[in-house]
């Protein structure tokens, strides 16, 4: 079965300390079923310098969300849909939208 959400798609978090921010999937982490989603679930790691010419720092960047707390925004109508799958005439294929019925790709 082909992924419902793939890189470069617009999502909306369903869950947690971001629910309701929209953002961009940057990858898939398909082997934990978690996406990174540009602007979402925001973490600190703090980096001990490794030589005298570093600096010690805190550097902020995103962490996964479970791809069950994210839901494709249909580029349609702008609002957030379930995918579904059609085959077209040549055999391929291809996302729907279930609120609009129409094709995604």
């Amino acid at each position: 079965m082909p992924a419902k959400i793939k890189r470069g798609d617009r999502v909306v978090v369903l869950t947690g300390k971001d629910k309701g921010k929209r953002g961009t999937v940057r990858a898939l982490l398909n082997k934990h079923d978690r996406v990174l989603v540009e602007g979402v679930n925001i973490i600190k790691r703090h980096q001990r310098a490794r030589s005298q010419n570093q600096i010690s720092q805190i550097i902020e960047r995103e962490a996964p969300v479970h791809i069950s707390n994210v839901m494709l925004i249909d580029p349609n109508n702008d609002q957030p849909t379930r995918v579904g799958f059609r085959r077209r005439e040549d055999g391929t294929l291809v996302r729907v939208g279930k609120r609009s019925g129409e094709d995604i790709e």
